[in-house]
């Protein structure tokens, strides 16, 4: 028994040491291709926290300036709710303008994704030239962030709401393919066998085993993506892709600080709104609760 003990200490001490090594090296690794990075884009947290008042102070102007004995005066009072949000006619539509943006985008994306995924799976029976072709190609369209996909559209189309749906399109086909042919190859072959037991065609096999197997885990990326798509259709706002994003920008450049925090606020409510509402749908729909 005592030599059991002693057996199973020398064990754990060596464990512990190697863990404690590799911990070690990997830290120091870590560190030394931080601070290489770092002198590489010249990088520098000092610069960050000599700068950070700057910032603070920047945010502390958008504050609006309101009073309480006139908080609920009409649009012409200054120091009024009113008057903080006097701009909300045209906030408010362009902020369900992002939203349907980034909703079309998104449903759009599922839909293609899904195709695309299934002939782009090593076990969905498709010719090895198609696959590679197309993992090549979706590849290639999450390479390119959404940001410049919305710079080169709106070259192409000119401002609006178009270059934000395709630039959201285009790189949410790209990310959610690759999520959902990894989602396809992981799926078990259990039925898939049985199927081919029984005769099942290719497309019969997709149908009836591997799309019961991933249905949950689309429906879960596809609602994650719709709450990225619209922070993201935010941003694309500021190269003129649409939407909200547009507001914003011109808030800071004519300096509205007022608006600008009025802005962001809305942006912040609905964001949050969204991340609670998917999230309820997404249980209902994958666990069915009501």
């Amino acid at each position: 028994m005592n030599m059991q003990n002693t057996e199973f200490e020398r064990y754990y001490q060596q464990v512990k040491m190697r863990q404690t090594r590799d911990t070690f090296t990997w830290s120091a690794l870590l560190l030394v291709l931080y601070i290489a990075a770092g002198q590489a884009a010249e990088f520098n947290l000092l610069t960050i926290w000599h700068s950070l008042p700057n910032f603070l102070d920047y945010m502390l102007e958008t504050v609006p300036t309101l009073h309480g004995g006139v908080l609920f005066g009409d649009v012409h009072t200054k120091g009024s709710l009113a008057y903080w949000g006097y701009r909300l006619p045209i906030q408010l539509p362009l902020i369900w303008e992002t939203l349907q943006l980034a909703l079309a985008s998104t449903l759009v994306a599922v839909a293609l994704a899904t195709i695309l995924a299934f002939l782009a799976a090593r076990n969905a029976w498709a010719p090895a030239g198609l696959r590679f072709g197309i993992r090549a190609l979706v590849a290639f369209l999450r390479t390119m962030p959404e940001l410049a996909w919305a710079v080169i559209f709106v070259m192409a189309f000119g401002i609006g709401a178009i270059p934000g749906f395709l630039a959201l399109t285009l790189h949410t086909i790209g990310s959610l393919t690759k999520l959902f042919y990894e989602a396809i190859e992981s799926a078990q072959d259990k039925p898939v066998r049985g199927l081919i037991a029984c005769g099942a065609s290719p497309i019969q096999r997709m149908r009836f085993a591997l799309w019961p197997q991933v249905k949950p885990i689309f429906l879960s990326y596809g609602f994650m993506r719709l709450e990225i798509n619209f922070r993201s259709s935010t941003i694309l706002g500021l190269v003129g892709a649409g939407g909200i994003g547009q507001e914003l920008m011109t808030n800071i450049k004519l300096d509205r600080y007022d608006q600008v925090s009025m802005t962001l606020l809305l942006i912040v409510i609905v964001v949050s709104l969204l991340d609670t509402l998917s999230g309820r749908l997404r249980q209902r729909v994958l666990e069915g609760k009501k």
